[in-house]
């Protein structure tokens, strides 16, 4: 998340401005429950993390700085990136110091190990001396694998997914084509679906018929799916 690059003249003003406010954040970071991440917008690299963090990461500050962008490459998950970059990218757009983002993320914490779930929130808590956005507060904190919270969350991404890339088929259904669709996903019979309805048996499973069709797909499963992350069910 690149902010725009200020002039090198203005540059020590904005270095004192973020180590003063670095210092500040250092001084009680680790009696939080998570981790804390100060990101600098104009470097595009982890300006400050605190010690459970870089504990968690076997990493040294200066081996973040030197990482710059590809922190994120490394450690987080670029497949479910697009769900909350588009939030951290409007949080810079919008330049407001006192909003704020939370969203799940997936981080690698050490060389060849799993990825694990963290629930996060960002801030803006500083701006260059032009008026942008250069400083990006992160608190992030680590979600039992055990709990069942981790589990929801990857249900929601992975049907999320699915509607990403299946919209456009769904898109093709009438709106009774999608009644129907509930009725099949709920298990009722097509004299069941007529009846809630108020049609044929024959209309019903002509619809039932079509949206298998339009949607591709043959088995109760799939049908579940387009059901769940469509919000039908």
């Amino acid at each position: 998340m690149a902010c725009e690059t200020v002039p090198g003249a203005l540059l020590m003003t904005n270095d004192y401005l973020i180590a003063q406010k670095v210092r500040e954040i250092a001084a009680s970071a680790d009696l939080y429950p998570g981790v804390v991440i100060v990101h600098n917008c104009v470097l595009n690299r982890v300006e400050y993390m605190s010690a459970r963090g870089l504990a968690l990461l076997q990493v040294t500050q200066g081996e973040l700085h030197a990482m710059g962008p590809a922190y994120l490459e490394y450690f987080f998950n670029p497949q479910e990136a697009h769900e909350y970059v588009p939030k951290l990218f409007q949080l810079l757009e919008l330049n407001d110091l006192a909003h704020t983002v939370s969203f799940f993320q997936q981080v690698r914490t050490g060389p060849g190990r799993s990825f694990e779930w963290y629930l996060s929130a960002s801030r803006l808590i500083g701006r260059t001396v032009e008026g942008q956005p250069l400083l990006l507060l992160t608190l992030a904190q680590a979600i039992d694998p055990a709990s069942h919270i981790s589990h929801k969350v990857q249900r929601l991404l992975d049907e999320n997914t699915f509607l990403r890339a299946h919209y456009g088929r769904f898109a093709t259904l009438t709106a009774r084509e999608r009644e129907v669709l509930r009725g099949v996903v709920l298990g009722e019979s097509a004299p069941e679906i007529a009846e809630r309805l108020f049609i044929s048996p024959q209309t019903a499973e002509t619809h039932r018929r079509n949206l298998r069709r339009k949607l591709q797909a043959e088995s109760a499963f799939e049908l579940g799916q387009y059901a769940r992350a469509f919000d039908l069910i």
